[in-house]
């Protein structure tokens, strides 16, 4: 069959220099903190995931600046390591988690908690935990019953040493048993079937470690030390085999990718896209701390099908959606198997890939272990949900990058796990902009990756609008935003350092914003208080009483609307709240306000607090309070003129969700349709 032929003219030129590895970027700060000694580091990654390590390890006693490209750590060697104060929160980063497990398992003496949010929580542990067991590690699960994900406590032990056989190849448990190894002083020897990334390996090497290395097995001995050692991070080829994807997809023109790592357990893809047909050089390779780099230019050439399967996965794993995406532009069929690895990486990458192939009418197929996907002509249209997963959004972003295509994406935001300046350098690729243009809000291509879904929902008080918006947003697949729960946090910590509430003023009240921050889970915004989730005590009874005191203050309205504005840039959002619609996003594409009269609402209030069915007079007592609440908030709890009134007095709240859902489905068709 002949090779297809691009749809629409695309013309890619300039120089792109991705973000340094992840991979090395996790271990450079993990391998300095077990040095007595100072480490230089340079042009390390300083994504969401690296400062999730970068934090864990301060909490042990580390002394690491803040993160930048260039900057000096102070280690003190591994018996100075200390257990955190608190648990560590490894937010996303499966990597933080599993090699910080195995540092921790093996320091008698210490402990600490791991948490993460939802995605990784769901991730499985019990690969790292159960080789960690066999050496004596003390690693319980805190978790449901049978869940073998976060949260998870490790204890501290002197380990005894281990000769692991792996069933799988992974990079991650085997610098989890290095690092257990060198904790304990014992000696470690890890077997695998295929060969997996071997950055530990040569950073270790470099650092006066004595490891035996093979193909497929390395070995440490017992009783070692790790000296300091300066390293500069190279770009990560996972994170530059977007742009070459993105030349291979162009009709003209080049893109030169500087100093990428051209480690050969990670240039799978590379050898993947020259067999697809790409025209890929390589020049200026020079090694640098162990690791080979070097320059790649790529030029666009047709595109033909391939199977990925076997020893090459490995190599290439991190790069499979990008790939699988260019290969619905190939000629023919591309098949990739032996991949189940893909099923419990930040989503399940198989399905997630696959479902979203197909939204956008692309012919896919999921394998148990893999995918198939059969390439067309055909423009795509549609919107792709990301489950939080930064490859996602890259790869389908690549595709949005086609002139012809209209791609939306509903978290373009979570790119900055790994790469944060993707979408200016996308932008930059393709001649739209530079790289200053924030082109979250629209991309290169003009295609709308990068415009929010914003949907409002308000009403007055006990309106069901906070449980609502939840489950809209569950529907609908994107993350909650409950801006009641700031004005909670708020008046939380009003009621511990402002004294009587009768005499609270706003600048009193405010004084305590800079302890309230938040962080993305997979799902929803979740306030934290001194980096801490407070949730079940923000809905307390004293904090209940005093919100509304607090909702009057202008200052604090102003607040409130800035923490939720920042919290639902970038991202598809369904958010909830008093001015919602009015003042803090009047620019929503979606507005609803929910009304019910105030006997229901206060009726279903009660079945909610009390768990049963409340008497006639508990009613009128709480209608009472909220006829009350609503004379106070009657500024606050007026529709936007363009909102869509839906009274849920004798409507289910199934059937109020499932018209909200109908009406974001047609607001979001609307967004992506060409004009």
């Amino acid at each position: 069959m002949a090779a297809l032929k691009r749809r629409a003219p695309l013309h890619v030129a300039g120089t792109i220099r991705a973000p340094g590895d992840k991979s090395i970027s996790h271990r450079a700060l993990i391998f300095a903190a077990l040095a007595d000694g100072e480490t230089r580091v340079r042009d390390i990654l300083a994504s969401a995931d690296v400062h999730a390590t970068a934090s864990a390890l301060r909490a042990m006693g580390v002394s690491i600046p803040e993160l930048s490209t260039d900057f000096v750590v102070r280690g003190h060697g591994i018996a100075a390591l200390t257990s955190p104060a608190r648990a560590f929160d490894c937010a996303n980063s499966g990597t933080t988690t599993r090699l910080l497990c195995g540092l921790l398992a093996g320091l008698p003496g210490r402990s600490a908690r791991f948490e993460g949010d939802a995605s990784l929580s769901r991730r499985p542990m019990r690969r790292v935990a159960s080789p960690l067991a066999s050496m004596g590690a003390h690693i319980d699960f805190e978790g449901a019953p049978g869940h073998d994900g976060l949260p998870m406590r490790v204890h501290g032990a002197q380990l005894r040493g281990t000769n692991y056989v792996s069933a799988h190849a992974s990079a991650q448990v085997k610098g989890a048993l290095l690092l257990a190894g060198l904790a304990s002083g014992v000696e470690v020897v890890v077997e695998e079937p295929y060969r997996s990334r071997d950055h530990s390996e040569r950073m270790l090497l470099a650092r006066g470690v004595a490891l035996e290395v093979s193909e497929r097995s390395v070995r440490l001995p017992a009783a070692q030390q790790v000296t300091a050692a300066d390293v500069v991070v190279p770009s990560d080829p996972s994170s530059a085999t977007f742009f070459a994807a993105l030349a291979a997809l162009a009709d003209s023109g080049e893109l030169r990718l500087e100093n990428v790592c051209l480690n050969p357990t990670r240039t799978g893809a590379f050898d993947v896209l020259q067999r697809m047909g790409v025209s890929l050089d390589v020049s200026e390779q020079r090694l640098v701390g162990g690791e080979l780099i070097g320059t790649i230019v790529v030029r666009p050439e047709a595109l033909n099908g391939t199977t990925i399967e076997g020893a090459e996965i490995p190599r290439c794993i991190d790069e499979l959606p990008m790939l699988a995406c260019l290969a619905s532009q190939a000629a023919g069929e591309t098949r990739i198997a032996d991949a189940a690895e893909l099923r419990v990486k930040e989503s399940d990458r198989i399905r997630a890939v696959v479902d979203n192939l197909r939204t956008l009418g692309v012919d896919a197929e999921e394998l148990p272990d893999g995918m198939r996907i059969i390439g067309s002509r055909t423009p795509l249209r549609g919107h792709v949900i990301t489950h939080g997963d930064h490859r996602l959004a890259m790869a389908f972003g690549v595709l949005g990058a086609i002139p012809g295509n209209q791609i939306t994406i509903d978290d373009p935001a979570c790119v900055d796990v790994s790469y944060p300046r993707f979408w200016q350098d996308l932008a930059a690729a393709v001649g739209q902009g530079d790289a200053g243009v924030d082109v979250r809000q629209t991309t290169a291509s003009g295609a709308a990756v990068g415009t929010p879904l914003t949907i409002a929902i308000d009403g007055p008080a006990a309106s069901g609008k906070s449980s609502t918006a939840q489950w809209v947003a569950q529907k609908l697949g994107v993350r909650h935003v409950d801006s009641g729960a700031f004005y909670r946090a708020i008046t939380y910590l009003a009621l511990s350092t402002c004294g009587d509430p009768e005499s609270w003023v706003a600048d009193d009240v405010l004084a305590n914003a800079p302890r309230i921050s938040w962080r993305l889970t997979e799902r929803s915004v979740l306030p934290l208080i001194d980096d801490i989730d407070q949730d079940t005590a923000l809905r307390d009874a004293p904090v209940t009483r005093q919100v509304s005191r607090v909702a009057q203050m202008l200052a604090v309205r102003e607040w409130v609307n800035q923490m939720v504005r920042s919290a639902g840039a970038a991202v598809d959002v369904v958010v909830d709240g008093r001015d919602i619609g009015t003042t803090v996003f009047p620019d929503a594409q979606l507005k609803v306000f929910l009304v019910a009269d105030s006997w229901e609402r206060a009726r279903r209030r009660l079945v909610q607090r009390l768990r049963r069915r409340p008497t006639d007079a508990e009613i009128a007592e709480e209608t009472e309070e909220l006829v009350a609440r609503d004379a106070k908030d009657a500024t606050q709890s007026a529709p936007a003129r363009d909102a869509i009134t839906i009274d849920t007095t004798t409507v289910t709240q199934e059937e109020q969700v499932e018209r909200i859902v109908a009406l974001a489905r047609a607001t979001r068709e609307r967004m992506v349709r060409p004009t």
